[in-house]
């Protein structure tokens, strides 16, 4: 079952590509960007998130955490970190693998990997803002900067 707007966003503890526990409810009383990508290393996800880093994640407001979340292993998301020069968590949702997919209704079962879903979370922990993208359709972050800006 699919998250939507107005509920409240599964809590979930992942490690990021350091190894470090990060968890949802820890981001209590700021706004989150969660954003689902299907595979490290992909040109699709390079894209996406080559924009985070160049255009993006020094732009929005302090109160704003960024995180994101694959099925790729910690130790892919490192690699991948430190060629890309990526500095925001990049999240393991390797094992039980897609857990935290499933639960936001983001996981394609077939592919064993996530959809290219994104949440805005605030505060209290609830979804304010979110789209879902097929796996090979690149999301418009001007979109997030739109709906942050209502939020």
């Amino acid at each position: 079952m699919a998250v939507e707007v107005g509920q409240r966003a599964p809590d979930f503890e992942l490690k990021d590509q350091h190894g470090a526990p990060v968890r949802l409810s820890d981001h209590r009383g700021g706004k989150v960007l969660l954003i689902f990508y299907p595979l490290a290393f992909s040109p699709v996800c390079h894209g996406e998130l080559a924009a985070i880093r160049d255009g993006f994640a020094g732009t929005v407001p302090p109160d704003v955490r960024v995180l994101t979340i694959s099925v790729d292993s910690m130790f892919s998301h490192r690699a991948w970190a430190d060629q890309e020069g990526f500095s925001f968590p990049l999240l393991s949702d390797f094992w039980p693998h897609g857990e935290v997919a499933r639960a936001y209704g983001v996981f394609d079962e077939e592919k064993g990997l996530a959809l290219r879903g994104t949440f805005i979370i605030d505060g209290d922990g609830i979804v304010r803002w979110k789209v879902v993208n097929t796996i090979g359709t690149a999301r418009d972050l001007d979109e997030y900067r739109k709906a942050l800006a209502g939020i």
